[in-house]
């Protein structure tokens, strides 16, 4: 597995203690440092059987459900699409009413329209597979592997 970081979750990721040095000791970590997008690249020599997009805002979703690339990750999702390898995007905003951890606390959301058009149209993208929860990603991620006849393990690439 390797992880591609926007520049607004390397951001974040503190907030909720997570740590980039502890990040690698268990991934390759791609940051969003480059104009174009170089990472993506990778995509090209078939290395990947899989994109996953998580937790993808209201931000990322509009972006990648109206085609436009403009950040590592959603760039890596839009090329994932083109070349037929299929994305799984967890978004945040799915429901009228979202209980969600903010970095002290749980807050009740309610998103707009606006945000839930997004994600339908998000789901009519090709090669795309929207979730709503953890446990809804980790089943289609079991599925995909199993799909694939792989398996989980724990060693990074």
């Amino acid at each position: 597995m390797d992880l591609f970081l926007s520049a607004a979750a390397e951001e974040v990721l503190p907030i909720y203690d997570y740590r980039l040095e502890v990040l690698k000791e268990r991934c390759r970590i791609f940051r969003d440092k480059t104009a174009s997008s170089v990472p993506v690249g990778s995509l090209y020599d078939d290395v990947y059987h899989t994109v996953v997009v998580a937790p993808a805002t209201s931000n990322t979703v509009a972006k990648c459900a109206f085609g436009i690339s403009d950040t590592l990750p959603t760039n890596v999702f839009a090329q994932a699409g083109k070349l037929a390898i299929p994305g799984i995007v967890f978004a945040c905003d799915t429901a009228p009413v979202v209980i969600t951890k903010a970095p002290k606390e749980w807050v009740e959301l309610r998103p707009r329209n606006i945000e839930l058009e997004n994600v339908e149209r998000l789901r009519r993208i090709d090669h795309c597979i929207v979730v709503e929860t953890p446990a809804q990603l980790e089943q289609t991620l079991d599925a995909r592997l199993a799909e694939l006849s792989l398996k989980w393990n724990t060693l990074s690439s």
